[in-house]
C-alpha cells in the first residue's frame, strides 16, 4: 500500500476515527487504525467492538491495499510532521514508511487480516433528523445517563419513535431527562444507544451537518454524519417505565427566569465540595424562591422573584442535579411544578414540549 495525501485531512481524520479505538485490548490491532487504500481515496477505521467509526478522505493511491497502524503512534507523528504533503507507504512485512518533507519514520504496523470484521448495516429503512436537532436533543439528555451497573440498560438513552416524533430518554436513580421533536418518519422503533457512542456522535455533528441518517440493523445502529459513518452495539435490556414516574398532578406552579436561578444555586454550591454535601434547602413562597445552604464552611442565603400559582413548599435539592437541570434546558425561562416535598419536581419549557426534566427531591432536617 502507498499513498500521497495532505496533512490536515488525515490528521482530523485520524483525530476522529481515533476516539473509537480501544486504548487496552488482547487483540494488538484493535489499539491501531485499519486503513485500506483504494481508487482515489483511502479509508480509515477504528473498533473497540462495541463502537466503529470510520471516514473517507481523497488520496493519491500509488498501490492499493491495506495495513493496521497503531493509533497513539500515527496520531503523533502526523501531527508533528512539517509539510502538508504526507506519503506513506506499506511493504508486504507491513513495514510502515511515513515521509514528510525531510522527515522520515519507519514503524512497525500490522496484518490488515488481523483486524476483526466490522458489521454493516442489512437494511435500507432510514431515519433521517437534521444534526443540530439530534446534536441538541443528546446534548440535553446525556447528562442524565447513568454511570452505575446496577441496569445496563440506564447506561444508554431510549429512542423512541412513532407517530411521526422521536423521543429520547434518559435515567438514572435521581433524574430523569426527556426530549421530543417531530420527525418525518413513518415507522415505529424502539431502541437504546450507549451513551459513550451518542457523545462520540456530538462530537462529528459540526455547522456543516445537515442532515443525519440512522439505520437500526439487528443488534446494531448506524449513523451517518457527514463525511463519517458510527457504527454502535446497541444496549440489551429493559428500559424503566419512565412514564408511571412523572407526576400527573401539582399543587404548585413556577415561572422562573432560568439564568437568575443558576446564579443563586452557584452562590448557595460555594459552601459545598465532593466532601462536603448537604441540600441546597428552597423555600417557595409568595412569589420567592428563598435558598440557603449550612455545612461546616459556613452559612448563604439568597431568593429570587418568580411567578407562582399554587401552595407554598419547602423542598431541597442536590446542587449539581438541580443545576444540571437548570443548564440543560437551554430556555431563558422554565416552569417548575411541585407536589410537596418529596415528590419530584419537574421542570419544562413555559410553551411547547420540547423537554421534561424529572429531580428526585432530598429529604431535608428540620431545625
Amino acid at each position: 500500500m502507498k499513498f500521497r495525501c495532505s496533512r490536515s485531512k488525515l490528521t482530523e481524520a485520524v483525530t476522529n476515527v481515533q476516539r473509537a479505538v480501544s486504548s487496552k485490548s488482547t487483540n494488538p490491532a484493535l489499539e491501531g487504525i485499519l486503513i485500506e487504500s483504494g481508487s482515489g481515496s483511502i479509508k480509515l477505521y477504528g473498533y473497540d467492538l462495541d463502537i466503529c467509526i470510520n471516514t473517507e478522505i481523497d488520496a493519491e493511491v500509488l498501490k492499493e491495499g491495506s495495513s493496521v497502524i497503531p493509533a497513539k503512534l500515527f496520531s503523533e507523528i502526523i501531527r508533528k510532521l512539517p509539510e502538508e504533503s504526507i506519503t506513506i507507504d506499506v511493504n508486504e512485512k507491513n513495514i510502515v514508511y511515513i515521509q514528510s518533507g525531510k522527515v522520515d519514520y519507519k514503524i512497525v504496523g500490522m496484518p490488515a487480516e488481523d483486524y476483526p470484521e466490522i458489521t454493516t448495516a442489512n437494511t435500507d429503512d432510514v431515519i433521517t433528523i437534521e444534526g443540530e436537532t439530534l446534536a441538541s436533543m443528546i446534548r440535553q439528555t446525556i447528562y442524565a445517563v447513568s454511570d452505575k451497573d446496577t441496569k445496563p440498560a440506564h447506561k444508554g438513552s431510549l429512542f423512541e419513535i412513532s407517530n411521526k416524533k422521536i423521543r429520547i430518554v434518559s435515567v438514572d436513580g435521581y433524574r430523569l431527562a426527556i426530549r421530543t421533536e417531530d420527525i418525518n418518519y413513518e415507522n415505529e422503533k424502539t431502541f437504546i444507544v450507549p451513551g459513550k457512542s451518542l457523545i462520540e456522535i456530538t462530537k462529528l455533528i459540526n455547522d456543516n451537518t445537515k442532515n443525519v441518517d440512522i439505520k437500526v440493523s439487528g443488534k446494531n445502529i448506524f449513523f451517518n454524519i457527514g463525511d463519517y459513518s458510527v457504527m454502535s452495539r446497541l444496549i440489551e435490556g429493559e428500559f424503566m417505565n419512565y412514564n408511571s414516574s412523572i407526576p400527573k398532578i401539582h399543587a404548585t406552579e413556577l415561572t422562573v427566569n432560568t439564568r437568575k436561578f443558576i446564579e443563586m444555586i452557584e452562590r448557595m454550591s460555594l459552601l459545598l465540595t465532593d466532601k462536603i454535601k448537604s441540600p441546597i434547602r428552597c423555600m417557595i413562597d409568595n412569589g420567592f424562591i428563598k435558598a440557603s445552604c449550612s455545612t461546616t464552611l459556613g452559612q448563604a442565603t439568597d431568593e429570587i422573584e418568580v411567578t407562582m400559582d399554587g401552595e407554598s413548599v419547602e423542598i431541597g435539592f442536590n446542587n449539581r442535579i438541580l443545576l444540571d437541570a437548570l443548564r440543560y434546558s437551554e430556555t431563558d425561562e422554565i416552569k417548575l411544578t411541585l407536589n410537596g416535598s418529596l415528590s419530584p419536581m419537574v421542570v419544562k419549557p413555559t410553551e411547547g414540549e420540547s423537554f421534561l426534566f424529572l429531580l428526585l427531591p432530598m429529604r431535608l432536617t428540620r431545625g
